[in-house]
């Protein structure tokens, strides 16, 4: 499972932050997670705690905001957001499409931190 070192990573990540801060106290990591990430979102969240749990994180929350997978159709000339990921299709004219906008992403974007 490498959610688990994924979450390592985001921990890491997280207390370097907290150490540039003073060891300021993490409440909580915000992550965006892409629907192509090829990371499962509960399996991420059920690796948080064994992650957190040797380190100045413990206790804080992993809070994910699941992104949708949005593509450029060439027909329809705009970005559509796709039904599902095994269909790469226009939802307005169902034509195929292959330029990927949005989706990918494993980003933290914020943090709670008390300082």
């Amino acid at each position: 499972m490498h959610e688990l070192s994924i979450a390592m990573s985001i921990v890491e990540l997280a207390e370097e932050e907290s150490a540039r801060r003073g060891n300021a106290h993490v409440n909580a990591v915000h992550l965006k997670l892409g629907d192509l990430s090829g990371v499962v979102g509960e399996a991420l969240l059920a690796s948080w705690d064994l992650a957190c749990e040797e380190s100045d994180l413990r206790g804080a929350r992993l809070v994910i905001e699941k992104v949708r997978v949005v593509v450029y159709c060439p027909v329809c000339q705009a970005p559509r957001t796709i039904a599902s990921v095994q269909w790469f299709l226009c939802p307005e004219c169902n034509s195929a499409v292959s330029e990927v906008i949005a989706g990918r992403e494993l980003q933290v974007c914020a943090m709670e931190i008390l300082e």
